[in-house]
């Protein structure tokens, strides 16, 4: 990916992180590691870091059980989670494209998806590939549900979705997601051509802000020497900023 548009994904996704107590990040998800460390850096040690696959980095012994077991006594504020599929709905597919049970293409599976959306405060939906076969109107199986019927206990849900072409945020009341920003290169109309589902709008939404130099400098400094230790080569790309 362009060095930029890698530094202005966590850039942005680090913005969401201000001023919560604690985030964690799971397995394979490199981007969101580097932002929940970005805000780290500039929250002078706030929020506090759960990453799954650190010693350094994170203070829990016991791997994803110990995740679970925070997000359930509510001591989790922010996490990611990605998808093969996501639709309007924030309902995420971790399982496979087709038919249920007889997917066309299978995948690792849900893990513990569905309970940490029902209760971590803020998921953060990630996904670079911002396509129509990724971005649907309604995912061929539901891993995780972005919303529940009235009545149900969720304190946790969808909070935004960030792609490598925008940034939505998740309107709760309404059910559905609406476009924030677009990042910089990108226009509304290959958005809307670009995703299977419906959203709403402003006639000219603004651009993703850009980060400062000074963000730059600790995203290729202290952030990428701290995430080298569980992700060496995408740490080493930031650090050269390639």
């Amino acid at each position: 990916m362009n060095p930029d548009k890698t530094a202005l994904l966590i850039e942005t996704i680090a913005g969401m992180l201000e001023g919560l107590g604690r985030v964690a990040v799971g397995a394979s998800s490199p981007i969101p590691a580097a932002a929940a460390l970005l805000a780290r850096e500039r929250g002078g040690g706030r929020p506090a870091l759960s990453l799954l696959g650190s010693q350094a980095g994170s203070d829990m012994t016991d791997g994803g059980r110990e995740l679970f077991d925070r997000a359930g006594q509510g001591r989790i504020d922010a996490f990611f989670l990605g998808g093969v599929q996501i639709d309007g709905g924030a309902s995420i597919n971790l399982v496979g494209t087709g038919p249920h049970p007889a997917a066309s293409k299978r995948f690792p599976g849900s893990y513990g998806s569905a309970y940490l959306y029902f209760v971590v405060p803020r998921v953060i939906l990630f996904r670079i590939e911002h396509t129509p076969r990724t971005l649907v109107r309604k995912v061929d199986f539901v891993s995780a549900p972005g919303t529940s019927p009235a009545g149900v206990y969720r304190p946790g849900g969808p909070y935004a979705l960030v792609t490598g072409r925008c940034v939505f945020r998740f309107a709760p009341e309404a059910r559905r997601f609406r476009l924030v920003s677009l990042h910089p290169g990108h226009d509304l109309d290959e958005v809307r051509t670009n995703t299977g589902f419906d959203f709403d709008c402003n006639e000219e939404p603004p651009v993703t802000p850009a980060p400062e130099p000074e963000t730059l400098a600790l995203i290729r400094g202290p952030v990428g020497e701290a995430l080298a230790e569980v992700y060496p080569r995408f740490a080493a790309g930031l650090r050269d900023g390639n």
